[in-house]
Order: C-alpha cells, then structure tokens, then sequence
C-alpha cells in the first residue's frame, strides 16, 4: 500500500504544482488521470524520490519515503514521461548495463533476467536491434523492461502510451494488466480510455488538487441521468456554454455535439445519454474551473 497525506509542492518560481493531496493507492492497476499541467507529473517525480515536497509525507510498505529514499528506490520501477536511451546500443546490452546498475552482478543471473523482461515484453527477438531503430511501441515496451529489473514493488508509468498507434497501444495494455495483478502500478495520463481499459481504482487530478476518486464504475453511476447531448452549429457553443453546464463539444459526422450535466432535462431539446469515464473526468474538470471561478450557469445547479 502506497500512501500520501497532506502532501504540497512549490516550485522556487512559486508554482503551486502540488496543493495538500491525500491518496491511498492498493496493490493492482491505479489510474491517475488529468489534463496537462495537473500536476501528474510533478506527483510521480516526489512518490520516485526525484524531488522533494514541500510538505507532507509519503509511506510504501512501512517505509518513510522522504526519509528513506534509498529503500524505495530498490523495489521501485519508474518508466518516466520522456525516457531517453542510448540509440546506438542494443536492447540486450543496455538491459544488462541497467541491471549491473540495479546489482544484479553475477552474470548466470543476470542473463535470465534480462531474456526473461525480454521475452515477456515481447521484444526477444530484436534484442540485437539497436534502440535507434525501435518504434515507438517498442521503446515503451523497452522501457517496462527496464522498470521491471529486480522485481520491483511498486513501477510508475507516466504518460505510457501517449503517441502510440492502436495496435500498439493494445499490445502495451495487455502488458500492464499482466504486471499489475502482483504489484502496486500507478498509470498517470490524460487519456480516459487507458484508466477506463485497465484500472479498477482511480482519481483524477487538476490544478493539482484531487477532485475525485474511487473505482470508475462508481464514478460513472454517480452521473446516472445526468448526462444530456444534443447536435448543434459550432457557431452556437459559445452561447450555449454561457447558459449550459457544456462538459464537452466534439465533431459527430460534421456537427458539433455537446453534452451538458444537468439534473433535470435542459431546455432546448437535448436527449438523456448513458453516462461513461469520460463524462465523469470533464464533468470534474468543469466543475473544478466553476468552482475556482465561483460560478455556476443555470443547467449545472439543480
């Protein structure tokens, strides 16, 4: 069990990333889902020990993170946001210099390893591929690889499929729900459908404050009959934005569709939608940006 209290972080340019968060996060898949900006990032870098809070506390299995970092880092796996490789080394090598590093030292041993992360990440046979000619996909994967030497406890992965093609996205996905039914995996992104695949527990985060959490299909009930749509010009959001809760706009075959949080039927014709994750994450988001502005129209006050 990974837990966080009251934990806040400013930067020296007084940047607020980090606003007296409370968080338990339990052995599986945990989503941490929020815009850009949220303060995702910032929360991966102190739960890794890259960075210290300005206040709070954070404990992994009995231990004081903040006060000692080392005995996180040695049951920690950390696939970061941008994760750089040497380009003109191979898989197999630069797995096997990661694991010397993680003191894996006798040479039988290591081997097993490093075939076995391979073979399971499914990249075995481009072990001898240099990092420069991976996909995209690939490097993710190769990244998982290296989070998973010496059996860690607890692997952050920051923004894990960000960029990546539908294929390999699935691919990635079978991977993480592979790692996550023994260990404690916190996935951080801003993409719903990766939370909605893969994570029984979850909160959301922005402006970095969390302003919900539980497991999605709770979160999705909570909005039971609360969810309207309704196809209109695009030149028409902005008045309906000023008299509607409007969550959401996107393009449906060429007209604009809004959904709208209302407790009651809006007037203007909308039509009562099955709420999903993705109603729930901008429903939070307007709710936090109203909340901060202290405003609410019409439709969202029932």
């Amino acid at each position: 069990m990974l837990s966080i209290k009251n934990l806040s972080h400013t930067y020296p340019n007084g940047v607020k990333a980090l606003n007296n968060l409370n968080l338990e996060v339990p052995k599986g898949m945990f989503g941490l889902l929020g815009p850009n900006g949220a303060g995702k990032s910032s929360l991966m870098r102190t739960i890794s020990t890259l960075q210290q809070p300005t206040e709070g506390s954070i404990t992994f299995g009995g231990v004081d993170v903040l006060k000692e970092p080392d005995a996180l880092r040695r049951v920690l796996g950390y696939l970061p946001q941008d994760f750089g490789v040497y380009p003109r080394t191979s898989a197999y090598d630069m797995l096997d210099h990661m694991a010397v590093l993680k003191g894996i030292t006798n040479k039988k041993e290591r081997k097993e390893v490093v075939e076995g992360l391979l073979n399971q990440t499914n990249l075995f046979a481009a072990r001898k591929k240099n990092l420069s000619t991976y996909s995209g996909g690939m490097r993710q994967r190769f990244g998982i690889a290296q989070a998973l030497i010496g059996d860690p406890q607890l692997i952050i992965v920051d923004e894990p499929t960000a960029g990546l093609d539908p294929e390999e996205r699935n691919r990635f996905h079978n991977l993480l729900a592979e790692i996550g039914e023994n260990v404690v995996v916190i996935l951080s992104t801003h993409i719903v459908e990766d939370v909605a695949d893969l994570c029984p527990n979850m909160v959301i985060i922005n402006s970095g404050t969390i302003v919900a959490g539980g497991k999605p299909g709770d979160l999705i009930a909570s909005l039971n009959g609360k969810i309207w749509k309704k196809a209109i010009k695009r030149t028409e959001v902005d008045a309906f934005k000023e008299s509607h809760a409007v969550i959401s706009s996107r393009l449906v075959a060429g007209d604009t569709v809004i959904r709208v949080l209302s407790e009651g039927e809006p007037t203007g014709g909308f039509e009562q939608v099955e709420a999903d994750l993705e109603d729930v994450y901008f429903s939070k988001l307007y709710e936090s940006r109203i909340g901060n502005a202290g405003a609410t129209p019409a439709s969202a006050a029932a």
